[in-house]
């Protein structure tokens, strides 16, 4: 399993939109195939700052969802509306406490 985790900061008038634009989206980027789990948090000290975790089956499921039409439109229509440049992390899940 890989997990991703992308950091996006918005511009302050423009969070309403990407909340409503994640919501619109989020069953779809879920329900893609390799994905297998999904959430977005809000800093909360920064909350024009917000965090997607999202876990897929391997490098090449998150890799097909990079090059599918449903990403492309998603992230056209969000770094717009970004006040700084994105930051994306591929990290492999050393430990949970939900781990058997």
């Amino acid at each position: 399993m890989l997990v991703r985790i992308v950091k996006m900061g918005f511009k302050p008038d423009k969070i309403e939109e990407f909340l409503s634009d994640f919501e619109k989206k989020k069953e779809m980027i879920r329900g893609f195939e390799g994905c297998e789990f999904l959430e977005l948090y809000r800093d909360k000290d920064n909350t024009n700052r917000f965090f997607t975790y999202s876990y897929w089956q391997d490098e090449k499921a998150l890799e097909r969802y990079r090059h599918s039409e449903l990403f492309k439109g998603v992230w056209a229509k969000t770094k717009v509306l970004f006040n700084e440049k994105p930051e994306a992390w591929s990290v492999d899940k050393v430990y949970s406490s939900d781990s058997k």
